[in-house]
């Protein structure tokens, strides 16, 4: 039986797509069977970071409304065999209500080890959808105090939904402006929000929709152990920035 994440944020822009990419990667690299799944109808996001969009014969909605079976939606990843993206709505936005969805996520459910949902940003409709499909979330968030306020506010709904799985991600960590005290730490992060630490991904310019560079994978395979395993390591965005080459790196790091 399938774990059913959802991947969620208070606010959009925090990069809740290209972590469900690069993790939905890091654990089929894993020989697991995964899913992912596009929640924001319509806008197809994540077909576009997995590159799939002119692959796309079937979608969600031909699913729902009956014109094709699971199995002739999903699409598998040109890398990963063991991992399959069910694409988005590619006509205009229509109506899925929670049972629709449901019932696809039911189909898929054998199918796979995970299915990773990635979801609308805010607590609306979409967002409703998203987690009533899902067991566990791991809620996306920035170091700025305005992104932690507002994935507070998505932790009470997902705690009032009776989720009692939710992990944190801090996204677009910098090492060098955390050292200088210019942005919240990790551990200020993960005390205010008060839910399992999940992981650290950095700001980096290796990191991206589909990464390939391996100083990009490192930080989603630790997740994906932590996820899987049950561990707890943190990608370590700090200690490049400590002592005397430290000071010099941040100095450097602040002219470019």
């Amino acid at each position: 039986m399938a774990r059913k994440i959802v991947i969620t944020s208070g606010k959009g822009g925090v990069g809740k797509t290209t972590l469900c990419a690069n993790l939905g990667i890091a654990l089929a690299q894993k020989s697991l069977r995964v899913a992912l799944l596009d929640f924001d109808m319509g806008l197809n996001n994540l077909d576009v970071a997995m590159n799939i969009d002119r692959r796309v014969v079937f979608d969600f909605i031909d699913v729902v409304e009956g014109r094709c079976r699971v199995r002739q939606a999903l699409i598998q990843d040109i890398n990963e065999p063991t991992l399959y993206i069910m694409p988005s709505c590619h006509q205009a936005k229509r109506i899925v209500t929670v049972d629709m969805a449901k019932k696809v996520i039911a189909r898929m459910e054998e199918g796979f080890d995970y299915i990773l949902i990635d979801c609308p940003a805010g607590i609306d409709s979409g967002f409703r959808r998203a987690i009533s499909c899902a067991e566990e979330a791991i809620v996306v968030v920035t170091p700025h105090l305005s992104s932690v306020r507002d994935a507070d506010k998505v932790v009470a709904c997902l705690v009032n939904a009776g989720f009692t799985q939710i992990y944190t991600v801090v996204n677009r960590l910098r090492g060098d402006l955390v050292m200088s005290g210019e942005m919240l730490t990790p551990t200020e992060i993960f005390s205010l929000i008060g839910q399992t630490a999940l992981g650290i991904i950095p700001d980096d310019d290796s990191i991206n929709c589909l990464t390939t560079a391996e100083g990009g994978r490192r930080p989603y395979r630790i997740l994906a152990d932590n996820l899987h395993l049950g561990t707890a390591k943190m990608y370590d965005c700090l200690s490049r920035y400590k002592g005397i080459l430290g000071r010099m790196r941040r100095s450097i790091k602040r002219k470019v």
